[in-house]
């Protein structure tokens, strides 16, 4: 009766493989997700230029859109952030770059990071970051203030996708957040 197991002891294997399944269903979620996002442009996910991937350069088309310029600052970040421009109409293939302030209102250093979407929902996967601010952490000294780039495009392939081909205007919003990192103004408290 050695290769026999008691109905109870299959249910508790069964149980533990289930349960060893979810805690690796669960640490590979988020990079699964995020993958899923930057693909597919799922929830306003943007892409990012890879000059060694492309095959070429974008074409320039005569079609414009707008692009509206969102910026936002979680309540706990002690930061002035807004667009140098709220809005700026580009060629759809032509790069543009926009210029993003942030200014630091504490009597501290604050490093944040910036969290971002494009919306409609499916022009994301056609919005294309060359250069952002939002790639890495930003640290600003107390008082400080800072001009933040985002080099990008609008992918032509827009014009091909029935379900975007339609969209005027693009909104790209940002949300900073104030970084995991250690600062070191608040290590001496």
């Amino acid at each position: 009766m050695m290769g026999r197991m008691s109905p109870n002891a299959k249910t508790a294997s069964l149980a533990a493989l289930l349960a060893l399944a979810m805690i690796g269903l669960g640490f590979a979620a988020v990079p699964l997700y995020n993958l899923f996002c930057r693909v597919t442009g799922f929830g306003g996910t943007t892409q990012r230029y890879d000059p060694v991937a492309a095959a070429e350069e974008p074409q320039i088309l005569s079609d414009t859109i707008s692009v509206r310029f969102d910026a936002n600052v979680s309540p706990n970040l002690p930061w002035k952030f807004y667009p140098e421009h709220p809005t700026d109409t580009v060629s759809i293939g032509a790069r543009d770059m926009a210029i993003f302030i942030a200014e630091n209102n504490s009597a501290h250093p604050v490093v944040g990071t910036a969290s971002f979407n494009v919306t409609p929902d499916q022009a994301g996967k056609y919005f294309t970051k060359i250069q952002c601010f939002c790639f890495t952490q930003q640290r600003l000294e107390p008082g400080q203030q800072m001009r933040m780039p985002v080099l990008f495009f609008v992918d032509p392939k827009i014009k091909d996708d029935p379900d975007a081909r339609d969209v005027q205007e693009i909104t790209l919003s940002y949300t900073f957040h104030p970084s995991d990192a250690v600062d070191e103004g608040k290590k001496a408290s």
